[in-house]
């Protein structure tokens, strides 16, 4: 399978007036998703078993990718200097999220209602802290 751009799903991205991309919303971003998953799919030439194993482990592919831009951005190897910047960074992260959503929704046709349901628990978490704990986002200082 080849990642050039021809061979990517296409999805259109509504633009501003500046001319920059406008954000999708919440129901477009899992609708790209399904898109991608579908495209992989078809393309895949592997069993459905192989397909799913691998897509999970393309997430440790791209952390690692967002450990070598990490170490690039900071400079710390001093054989390859700054290679990378924060931006190329921030990239890198991106592409974990949408691998990881890709992942979940290969294994689940309601990615979107899972994701959902987690975020939701961990907030609720993070708004209620037990007694003894450390507050959340928004929490009192000590």
């Amino acid at each position: 399978m080849s990642d050039t751009a021809s061979d990517a799903p296409s999805a259109a991205v509504p633009a501003t007036a500046s001319g920059r991309a406008a954000p999708l919303d919440h129901t477009a971003v899992w609708e790209a998703v399904d898109g991608i998953v579908h495209w992989l799919d078809r393309e895949s030439t592997l069993p459905p078993e192989q397909e799913r194993l691998l897509r999970l482990l393309k997430l440790t592919e791209e952390a690692g990718e967002v450990a070598q831009a990490v170490i690039g951005a900071t400079g710390q190897n001093p054989r390859k200097g700054y290679s990378h910047t924060w931006d190329e960074v921030h990239g890198e992260l991106c592409d974990v999220i949408l691998t990881a959503m890709v992942a979940l929704r290969t294994l689940t046709p309601d990615a979107r209602g899972v994701f959902d349901g987690h975020l939701r628990r961990v907030a609720a978490r993070l708004a209620a802290p037990s007694a003894g704990e450390r507050g959340g986002p928004g929490a009192p200082a000590s």
